[in-house]
C-alpha cells in the first residue's frame, strides 16, 4: 500500500468534509445580519445548534492527519500561516461561546448576535485567505503577516465568504418555511452569480500565473479529459439557480415547494464545492505545500504511518457513522424556533 498517497487523499477528504459541513453553518453566521428579526435569528441558530460542533470534528481530524502523516508540511504551514490560523480559531471560539450564551441571555443578546456573526465571518475569511496564499504563489516565508495580504488572497477570502453564504442559503431553504425560506432562496440566487464569477477569476489567475498549472490543464490533450470539471460546474450552477427560482415562485404563489426543489439546491451547492476542490487537486497534485514540498517529501517515516493506520481505519468509519446518524435524527424542518425540533 502507498501509505503517503493514502494519507494525502485522506487529508483531502477531511478538508472537503470540513468545508462542506462547517461551510454551511459558517454561512448561517455570515447571513445573520441580513435577518434582522430576533425570531429569524433564533430559528437560524436553532437550525444548526445540533450539528455545528460535530462539523468541526473534521477540522480537528484534518489537523491530526497533517501533524502525524506530514510533519514537515505541518511545521511549514503553521509557521507561515500562524496569524490567519490564530484569527480563525479566535473567530470559531467567539461563535462557539455565542451558541452557549445567546439562548440564555436577555439584555446582552445583541452582543452575542454580533459575536456569532463576526466570529463566523472572520473564520471563513481567514480560511479563504489561507487558500489564496497556497494557490496564489504568495511566499510562505515572509517578514510580516501583512505580506500575506495581496489582492489575490483578499479576493479568495471574500470569495469563500460568498461560497459559504450560498451553502447557508441552500441549507435554510431545506430547513425553513415561508418568508425565511423565500429570502434564503432570493439571496442564494444572487450568490450563485458571485460564486461562479469568483471561481472563474481564481481558475484563470492560477492557470495564467503558473506555467506548470497551465500545462497541466491545456498542454497536449489534457483538456479533453479535464473538460467535464468546468462543464459540470456550469451545469450545477444553472440547475441551482433554476431550483432556487422555483422555490421563490412557488412561495410567491402561496404554494408549498416540492420537497425535491427544497433539498436539491443544497446538494447542487455541495457539488459546486466538490468540483472546485477536484479542480484544485488536479492543479496542485502532488504538492502539499505548492512550490516547496510534495506529499512524498513531507511524509513521516513508514513506521509512523503504519502506527497511525489502525486508529484511522477504526475512527474514520465511526466519525462518518455518527455524523450520518445525527443528520438523520434531526432531519426535517425547524418548526418551532423556541425548541428547535
Amino acid at each position: 500500500m502507498d501509505l503517503p498517497l493514502f494519507y494525502f487523499l485522506l487529508l483531502g477528504f477531511a478538508i472537503l468534509m470540513y468545508v462542506l459541513l462547517d461551510g454551511f453553518d459558517l454561512g448561517i453566521g455570515i447571513l445573520y445580519p441580513w435577518f434582522r428579526d430576533e425570531a429569524d435569528k433564533d430559528q437560524l441558530m436553532r437550525s444548526i445548534s445540533h450539528v455545528w460542533d460535530g462539523n468541526e470534528t473534521w477540522l480537528v481530524f484534518g489537523g491530526v492527519i497533517l501533524f502525524g502523516a506530514f510533519p514537515a508540511a505541518y511545521a511549514g504551514l503553521t509557521s507561515a500561516l500562524y496569524a490567519p490560523i490564530m484569527l480563525m480559531l479566535i473567530g470559531l471560539i467567539f461563535r462557539g461561546v455565542a451558541f452557549e450564551y445567546r439562548f440564555k441571555s436577555t439584555t446582552s443578546k445583541r452582543w452575542w448576535n454580533r459575536a456569532f456573526a463576526i466570529g463566523s465571518t472572520v473564520a471563513a475569511f481567514c480560511q479563504g485567505l489561507m487558500l489564496g496564499v497556497l494557490i496564489g504563489g504568495t511566499p510562505l516565508v515572509s517578514a510580516s503577516p501583512l505580506d500575506l495580504l495581496t489582492p489575490f488572497t483578499l479576493f479568495t477570502g471574500f470569495a469563500l465568504l460568498a461560497g459559504y453564504a450560498l451553502l447557508g442559503c441552500t441549507y435554510l431553504v431545506m430547513k425553513c418555511r415561508d418568508d425565511r425560506q423565500q429570502r434564503a432562496a432570493r439571496y442564494g440566487r444572487r450568490l450563485v452569480w458571485v460564486l461562479m464569477g469568483a471561481m472563474l477569476v481564481v481558475s484563470i489567475s492560477t492557470a495564467v500565473g503558473s506555467e506548470e498549472i497551465w500545462q497541466r490543464w491545456f498542454g497536449g490533450w489534457h483538456f479533453l479529459w479535464l473538460w467535464p470539471l468546468p462543464l459540470l460546474s456550469v451545469l450545477a450552477a444553472r440547475l441551482l439557480y433554476r431550483d432556487l427560482g422555483r422555490v421563490q415562485r412557488q412561495l410567491k404563489a402561496g404554494a408549498l415547494p416540492h420537497s425535491r426543489h427544497e433539498d436539491r439546491p443544497f446538494w447542487l451547492a455541495v457539488s459546486l464545492f466538490a468540483l472546485g476542490f477536484a479542480g484544485l487537486l488536479v492543479s496542485l497534485f502532488p504538492a502539499i505545500m505548492p512550490g516547496k514540498l510534495s506529499y512524498i517529501e513531507a511524509a513521516a517515516p513508514q513506521a509512523s504511518l503504519q502506527f497511525m493506520l489502525p486508529g484511522v481505519l477504526i475512527f474514520v468509519p465511526l466519525i462518518l457513522a455518527y455524523t450520518c446518524w445525527g443528520y438523520r435524527i434531526f432531519a426535517g424542518k425547524v418548526e418551532d424556533f423556541t425548541e428547535g425540533y
